[in-house]
């Protein structure tokens, strides 16, 4: 099953492992739960920041991208 969600960044951490940056992102919906997500670089827009509303899209229960509205 795919579908977006919305959400709020509540904490975005960028690393880099093997010349790729990765981003930890961790996502707040409005029901109140909470939500960790590793994601690509492909898969996250440029500076996402903490407190930033964002659509998620999902796949099988599984984050596979962020974007912005």
């Amino acid at each position: 099953m795919i579908g977006e969600t919305e959400a709020t960044v509540a904490e975005a951490r960028p690393f880099g492992l093997h010349g790729v940056t990765y981003h930890d992102v961790t996502l707040a919906y409005p029901d109140g739960s909470t939500e960790t997500a590793r994601l690509g670089p492909e898969a996250v827009p440029e500076r996402l920041a903490q407190g930033e509303r964002v659509m998620v899209l999902r796949a099988a229960g599984v984050v596979v991208s962020i974007r912005r509205p």
